[in-house]
């Protein structure tokens, strides 16, 4: 997230990603690479857990506002939060943190405890999506305190998992480990299945981050049997493409393959746009490695309709430049320059000149005979 891994395995794109992946680093030497735009950068980095240290955000547990406080002041928190949570559907992740900020500061005013946890997580996340991760340590430690202070212990559940995936983030594998499985512990005491299913899961994650893939398949499957049982159909899914990424760094494509569509096919049921659009992407490397190049147009295709019908311009840009990725790839580079092109458009309409920048390199490298 990752919400759900970073350098390695290259895959069919990995020529094209090479020189991409080059300037990225020289230009954040010093920071962690999360959430990246670029097609080989993004899977790579993110999707796929390695000894490189980068994660996905899993999908965590859902805590409920209280609602036992009412009035204007309650009404007027709510609006911000769900605002702020708008923005982030949309891509938009540094808008979405003022609203979180402002409703924060109400639900202080007004005590209401368990909110105040709610939105340090969605401070904590957003800030970790964003590579800030100081600041996500923060806000979600505030969280956890805030669940240790009720007790509230599905919140410390929810709260050490988060701390750990910061810390996987970080690189901080053993203390991340350790978050993870004291979380485990608690979700085992109270018997929440879901607390179970999403601490193994996040254990699978830091195995993986270790290398230890042959690991992080068996803590995937347990966790799939309490996600299954917690009726739990986004973490399921999120499992399930964590799994897929570790058959996919062992080079067992038919079982990876399986995986990402059962992920996809849980996206789709419940609608989470971001389930869909890692587990296509996690499809596209297979079908790149299989050189199953139309298999992997067909789900461009799809890829592309789900960026704009949800109106984020993000996910559509990415849609446009793995398109040009995969029509170059597949000898056709020709098309491939239209879709660039329209990709440098859609940058600029963001204001993304380091995207743009990246874009127009890629460009200029297509020769056409």
């Amino acid at each position: 997230m990752s919400y759900e891994e970073r350098g390695w395995l290259f895959a069919a794109f990995a020529k094209l990603g090479k020189n991409r992946a080059q300037k990225i680093k020289e230009n954040n030497a010093n920071k962690l690479r999360f959430f990246s735009v670029s097609f080989i950068f993004l899977l790579f980095t993110f999707y796929l857990p390695s000894s490189a240290k980068a994660v996905s955000i899993d999908q965590q547990l859902s805590i409920p506002l209280n609602n036992g406080t009412q009035g204007y002041a309650r009404e007027d928190a709510d609006r911000l939060l769900r605002l702020g949570a708008q923005e982030e559907q949309r891509g938009n992740l540094a808008k979405a943190i003022p609203y979180w900020i402002q409703a924060l500061d109400i639900y202080q005013q007004i005590g209401d405890r368990r909110a105040i946890g709610q939105t340090y997580d969605y401070l904590g996340l957003t800030y970790a999506r964003l590579g800030r991760y100081f600041e996500a340590e923060d806000a979600l430690r505030r969280r956890l305190a805030v669940a240790r202070d009720e007790p509230d212990f599905q919140g410390q559940i929810y709260g050490l998992n988060n701390v750990g995936t910061v810390l996987l983030q970080r690189g901080a594998v053993q203390a991340a480990s350790a978050s993870f499985s004291e979380a485990l512990a608690i979700a085992q005491s109270i018997n929440s299945q879901a607390g179970e299913g999403l601490s193994l899961s996040n254990l699978g994650l830091a195995a993986a981050n270790s290398g230890d893939y042959l690991q992080a398949i068996k803590r995937y499957e347990e966790a799939l049997i309490f996600r299954r049982r917690g009726k739990d159909p986004l973490g399921e899914a999120n499992t399930v493409n964590n799994l897929g990424d570790a058959y996919l760094a062992l080079n067992q494509y038919r079982d990876a393959q399986i995986s990402y569509r059962g992920a996809l096919r849980l996206g789709r049921q419940t609608r989470d746009r971001s389930t869909q659009y890692r587990a296509i992407d996690g499809l596209l490397v297979v079908y790149s490695k299989l050189r199953q190049y139309q298999e992997g147009f067909e789900l461009l295709d799809r890829r592309l309709t789900l960026a704009q019908e949800s109106q984020n311009l993000r996910q559509e840009l990415e849609s446009l430049r793995l398109f040009a990725q995969l029509y170059q790839v597949s000898g056709n580079p020709v098309t491939a320059r239209t879709f660039y092109q329209r990709a440098i458009v859609l940058a600029r309409t963001l204001g993304d000149e380091q995207e743009e920048a990246l874009l127009l390199n890629n460009l200029a490298q297509i020769r056409i005979r």
